[in-house]
């Protein structure tokens, strides 16, 4: 029998080059994948910064808030006409057409101090799916009648 001595492995197999050449691709792939993280996070943030003051805001300044239009700013002029000033954000909610729904998109543009520093329209983006035409139905095909044996006539 014949004893053979260990040849060296090649580089390639080597566990220490292996690690130091994955280096070099791991770091833009994690820095890609921080990005995107972050994007993420940012995504949820007020576009435009600014806020509205509902104890001091004309009708005008109220419309710019995110889904209100003239009519339900005009309401809200109403309310603190009869109610008085808010005394804070939550009481938008006592607001004929503004629900809890509506106020969570509105928070973070609503102030009951302080100057109104919101100067354009806030437009958010749809939470509905974007669909397509509507595929119309096919009728279902017609059944033989029950009281026809199978295999008799037709």
């Amino acid at each position: 029998m014949t004893t053979r001595s260990p040849q060296p492995l090649p580089a390639s197999a080597n566990g220490a080059a292996c690690r130091r050449s994955r280096g070099p691709f791991l770091a833009p792939l994690l820095l890609l994948f921080s990005a995107v993280i972050l994007a993420a996070d940012n995504s949820s943030a007020p576009a435009a910064a600014g806020k509205v003051n509902i104890n001091q805001a004309s009708a005008t300044q109220i419309a710019l808030l995110p889904r209100i239009g003239e009519k339900v700013a005009g309401r809200v002029l109403d309310y603190r006409k009869s109610h008085g000033p808010f005394a804070r954000p939550e009481d938008l909610m006592e607001v004929k057409g503004i629900g809890e729904k509506m106020f969570l998109s509105l928070k973070p543009y609503v102030a009951v101090s302080g100057p109104t520093t919101l100067a354009a329209k806030v437009r958010l983006g749809s939470s509905r799916k974007k669909e397509g035409p509507v595929p119309a139905k096919k009728p279902a095909p017609k059944s033989a009648p029950a009281s026809v044996p199978a295999g008799k006539g037709r």
